[in-house]
């Protein structure tokens, strides 16, 4: 005889952003198999309200949406958080959109995803938020400071505001000062099951640097001309 199984509890909770009511049930379906909590959003207005009042752990976000669209849901979500954003979408050119605006999505799906598919990114992007080194845990360069157990870093003292996909690129070109890092080395360690593409890795290098500079670093971040990028010691 079997003996009963207790099913791990899961505290995050991830807003589930889909117009569609069929496909963002079964959504919420998956999560929930998986011991997630969610929230429903069937439009942008409310994915705003729920977003503002939830604090989702994590966002799926589709695009095409009725009273306001995916873009701009995503737009005013980054001004003012770096909570974990997959992006649903229909379209391979809506991901071209997206990183050519350099709005700061995690992930991005192709429709129509399976679910295994969907949990294996959700899954993914969690790991990756709340991911520790114990091997290199704190790395300083200069006024930069990289805090993999705790998932952030510092500039002069101050706290970075980044998306966790940020943080992956800022702590690897740290991991190895002066490398020359090639672009698809980067995508495979920030993005690994992303349906996006390399140059991705350059719209977050450039929000990255941006969110450095802000900071009051001069930009640690090079290019390397057909290879990709280093951060200097």
């Amino acid at each position: 005889m079997m003996g009963h199984q207790t099913q791990e509890v899961n505290n995050k909770l991830v807003l589930v952003v889909e117009d569609e009511l069929a496909l963002a049930q079964a959504i919420e379906l998956y999560l929930k198999n998986d011991n997630y909590r969610t929230e429903r959003a069937l439009d942008g207005e409310r994915a705003l309200e729920l977003f503002y009042a939830a604090q989702p752990d994590l966002m799926i976000l589709d695009l095409g949406l009725p009273k306001l669209g995916g873009l701009d849901v995503l737009r005013k979500v980054r001004a003012s958080s770096n909570v974990p954003i997959i992006i649903l979408t229909a379209r391979a050119e809506e991901i071209d959109e997206i990183l050519g605006l350099g709005l700061g999505a995690d992930d991005y799906l192709i429709k129509p995803v399976s679910a295994r598919k969907l949990m294996a990114h959700v899954g993914a992007l969690m790991r990756r938020t709340n991911a520790t080194n114990v091997e290199t845990q704190v790395i300083t360069i200069g006024a930069l400071r990289v805090d993999a157990y705790r998932m952030s870093a510092q500039a002069n003292g101050n706290e970075l505001p980044l998306t966790p996909t940020e943080f992956r690129l800022l702590h690897h070109l740290a991991q190895t000062p002066d490398r020359a890092i090639s672009r698809q080395e980067l995508f495979e360690v920030a993005m690994p099951e992303s349906d996006a593409f390399e140059r991705a890795v350059d719209i977050h290098i450039t929000n990255l640097r941006k969110k450095l500079k802000d900071a009051g670093l001069s930009d640690p971040i090079e290019t390397v001309r057909g290879v990709g990028y280093r951060i200097s010691a």
